[in-house]
């Protein structure tokens, strides 16, 4: 199932390659990749060192420099071909990538290939399960924004359970991660601070998401709140491709076994849960 992985990433290469000039989104490419939208940007980014957007701004300013040193267009077509808004634009991004101005690149006559940016490594490794996670109806507070700082709608939430007494209708505290941070900005992120609730309406003030269960990817974690994201590449980029998985068109969640109000940092408990076909 590894070459599956590594086949997505080279069909979407490919198709970067062949349609500079065309229809180059994060969700274009997750379609050309037949991946959940919700996963393919972390796949991508954790296989290849490089997010879907920076590898098409990779591959258009390569074009560029061959149009550059063997075709005759002027600077501004290339610029407009390369799929940049003016000519002033790309000679910037184009100048961050080879060191050297699109003119003088010219000059040079010689094709090279960009300065190397890639981030590749090997990630940590962590155990990863797979288990049947029941259907969940959780209530609680949507947050928008960093992921970092959701607990402040955490801190709300317990807030509002302990003045009116709601602790006995809640069951395990979830967070729910509707966006990818690799390709959302920080600002626009959404995500779900919650609690399985067993109560029959969802208290005023709180909102109501649910989560369909089933097959699900669990690694869990030990550490403080700061290293989840390192874990998550190491979901993504190590155990994903080798297992045979594909993960469901469903967001990732996490599930927090201890409090972090009673538990030094480096004895948190987190659940990474990723859903799959």
């Amino acid at each position: 199932m590894a070459a599956s992985y590594e086949d997505r990433i080279l069909r979407v290469l490919a198709y970067i390659h062949d349609h500079l000039d065309g229809d180059l989104s994060l969700d274009t490419l997750a379609d050309v990749a037949a991946m959940s939208r919700f996963h393919w940007h972390r796949v991508f980014r954790a296989l290849t060192g490089e997010t879907c957007a920076q590898a098409v701004r990779r591959i258009r300013l390569h074009r560029a420099a061959v149009w550059l040193v063997q075709d005759g267009l002027t600077i501004a077509q290339i610029a407009s071909q390369a799929g940049y808004p003016s000519q002033g634009s790309f000679s910037r991004a184009f100048s961050d990538a080879y060191g050297s101005s699109p003119a003088a690149f010219r000059r040079a006559g010689q094709l090279r290939l960009p300065n190397p940016d890639l981030k590749t490594g090997s990630y940590p490794m962590h155990d990863v399960i797979t288990r049947t996670e029941p259907a969940r109806r959780l209530a609680g507070l949507p947050h928008q924004g960093a992921y970092y700082e959701i607990g402040k709608s955490f801190e709300a939430f317990g807030a509002i359970c302990e003045s009116r007494g709601l602790w006995p209708q809640v069951g395990a505290v979830l967070g729910v991660y509707f966006d990818s941070p690799d390709v959302v900005a920080e600002a626009d992120l959404r995500s779900f601070a919650g609690a399985e609730f067993s109560g029959d309406a969802v208290p005023d003030g709180m909102e109501e998401v649910t989560l369909a269960g089933g097959k699900t990817a669990v690694l869990t974690f030990k550490g403080p709140y700061s290293g989840i994201h390192a874990a998550y590449d190491s979901l993504f980029g190590n155990w994903l491709p080798q297992s045979g998985e594909e993960p469901a068109d469903q967001p990732c969640f996490e599930i927090y076994l201890n409090n972090p109000r009673d538990t030094a940092p480096e004895e948190l408990l987190t659940e990474i849960c990723l859903p799959l076909k």
